[in-house]
């Protein structure tokens, strides 16, 4: 897990560099600004949406925000994908199966390999803005109470 949590810091320490150098590069290019990426909603759950920035996360894998009201929740569940994340802002709060929820601020990572069972809600308040690398096709899959 410390691996993991290192590369995405490293790949958030590369990004905020390339951000530091681009507006300088920008400015002389004379470029237009990119188009926000169009979000779309999520008819299995109400409220939440979500903005590929680089493929297509409903055939493979795919670099995309997700968008949580606050107060949203989902039950138990997993991905088939695995997942890289980062909460840009808001509270996410995951509950691992078995285990307690971790609430994760503006600036936390996360990570989810090998379909583990999990929820996931948006604390009151402040909605959540999460970027996510997936690893291939994107999915909810619910898990059935016993």
């Amino acid at each position: 897990m410390k691996s993991a949590v290192s590369r995405l810091a490293c790949s958030f320490a590369v990004a905020a560099l390339i951000a530091a150098f681009v507006p300088a590069v920008a400015a002389d290019a004379a470029a237009k600004p990119a188009a926000k990426p169009a979000g779309h909603a999520v008819p299995e759950f109400p409220g939440l949406k979500i903005a590929a920035l680089h493929g297509d996360p409903n055939k493979g894998a795919a670099h995309f925000f997700i968008k949580m009201p606050g107060g949203f929740s989902a039950p138990m569940h997993f991905h088939n994908a695995d997942h890289y994340g980062a909460v840009i802002s808001g509270t996410l709060v995951l509950g691992p199966e078995g285990g307690a929820e971790k609430s994760l601020p503006a600036g936390s990572g996360f990570s989810f390999t090998g379909k583990k069972n999990h929820t996931t809600r948006c604390a009151e308040g402040a909605d959540c803005l999460l970027f996510i690398d997936a690893r291939s096709k994107w999915d909810v899959v619910p898990v059935e109470k016993k």
